[in-house]
């Protein structure tokens, strides 16, 4: 019986139709930054690189998530599409975060380099075997004027 619930419970209810807030986007940030950690640590750069890029992806969308208004009327559908995609450049339009980061990259060029580091990361990276830095990207992310401590600030 017990063996059956994981199939009953999924007939039941999607990983789509449990809600997700602004708060388990941004624990889902901090986990997937300190997994990335814990898997560097241990020699498992490809590993590390899915995981940092997955942080941004959440921190990304905490911050659209902070927009949202508990009785707004859903947006337009090309919005809804950009925010359940994984594109990190999509996530930012939609989270309007893209003029703070123009400026920041502007006025930080150490921050300037995190971002177009960061920005190459695809969720298809997790399906790559070998060729990724999963240490230059977790830095890029997390380390000073990395691109997880800004998006913080914001979400």
């Amino acid at each position: 019986m017990l063996a059956d619930f994981p199939k009953i419970w999924s007939r039941i209810f999607s990983v789509s139709d449990i809600p997700i807030y602004r708060r388990d986007f941004r624990t889902l940030a901090e986990m997937r930054a300190e997994e990335a950690r814990v898997l560097l640590r241990s020699r498992r750069q490809l590993g590390a690189y899915y995981l940092a890029g997955y942080a941004v992806e959440c921190a990304l969308k905490a911050c659209i998530a902070k927009q949202r208004k508990r009785f707004e009327f859903p947006p337009k559908r090309k919005n809804v599409e950009k925010m359940y995609s994984h594109d990190l450049d999509a996530l930012l339009d939609v989270a309007g975060l893209e003029p703070q980061l123009k400026r920041e990259i502007a006025s930080n060029p150490d921050f300037a380099a995190n971002w177009n580091t960061v920005r190459d990361w695809t969720s298809e990276s997790r399906y790559e075997t070998s060729g990724l830095n999963g240490k230059e990207l977790y830095n890029a992310v997390t380390g000073p004027n990395g691109v997880l401590p800004w998006i913080r600030l914001r979400w």
